[in-house]
């Protein structure tokens, strides 16, 4: 399963996949721009092992529903990539008041993750990848301020959700030792993608699109996220953060023990996991 998976890296991810002979599950939040993702992705991988799921990240109770109808469908599940995200210039809330960049990046990742995690025990030899950031290197994640509620800064808010990715990555691993599950997190590059193009201002776009020109193209971003999925070289490979196909340190803070419980509690009370974690004995 591929969250965002009808553009950028997402996309690129699924079709190389699909050549490998994956069955494909698209998480997408458009119905329409999915659709058509889905018939180029069948397309170009000469497969019709694809699917479409749809989804929100930012709605908690889209995200049960779609994983409620995938269990009915489908009885394993041995990769989930969390790799969509968004940029988002003006902040933002959910209908709960959630700040919408960790939302998105985040919460709905980790909510996503716990309702899978029983199918991905199941299905074992299994993998979760998570697609984070370099810039997760400049969040300044205050876990009392997590909604940014003052002195709101696009950069900052992704850089906070894509740290927070990170600790979430670590925190799982460990919590999943012997259970041959593997968690991961990696930085695909400098990708040229849509991201964040609906929110930007128009006086920024020819900046942006300047910058394009250094930027990896999407197919090239998506190779770190292909070779965690499908490479038997990181088959035990677990509690690590990827570059360029390579395992590298990430930042300091993302080691943080302290703050990766502290994370990893709040985000049960956001999503309400508590009761899943009840009624999932399977559950680390």
């Amino acid at each position: 399963m591929i969250t965002g998976a009808n553009s950028g890296i997402g996309k690129y991810t699924s079709i190389e996949l699909a050549k490998m002979g994956a069955q494909i599950i698209m998480m997408c939040r458009n119905k329409e721009r999915g659709e058509e993702a889905l018939k180029e992705i069948k397309k170009e991988s000469n497969s019709q092992k694809v699917d479409l799921f749809l989804a929100d990240l930012s709605d908690q109770e889209s995200l049960r529903t779609m994983v409620k109808k995938f269990k009915q469908q489908y009885d394993q599940l041995h990769v989930l990539i969390n790799n969509a995200g968004a940029v988002i210039f003006e902040r933002q809330t959910t209908e709960v008041g959630y700040e919408m960049t960790f939302a998105v990046n985040y919460l709905g990742h980790f909510l996503l993750t716990h309702l899978l995690l029983d199918y991905l025990i199941q299905s074992a030899p299994s993998r979760i990848i998570n697609v984070s950031s370099m810039v997760h290197r400049y969040a300044k994640l205050d876990l009392d301020n997590i909604h940014l509620k003052k002195n709101y800064k696009y950069l900052k808010a992704y850089s906070n959700s894509k740290l927070a990715l990170i600790l979430f990555t670590y925190k799982l691993a460990r919590k999943l030792e012997g259970k041959d599950l593997t968690v991961n997190a990696l930085h695909p590059g400098v990708v040229r993608s849509n991201l964040g193009m609906r929110d930007i201002k128009w006086y920024m776009k020819p900046f942006y699109y300047l910058g394009r020109l250094f930027m990896k193209s999407s197919h090239k971003g998506a190779e770190t996220s292909v070779y965690l999925a499908g490479s038997p070289e990181v088959q035990d490979d677990s509690e690590k953060y990827f570059v360029k196909c390579e395992p590298k340190k990430s930042s300091k803070k993302s080691y943080n023990r302290k703050l990766q419980d502290k994370l990893w509690n709040l985000s049960k009370k956001m999503t309400e996991i508590e009761n899943f974690v009840e009624e999932n004995p399977d559950y680390p």
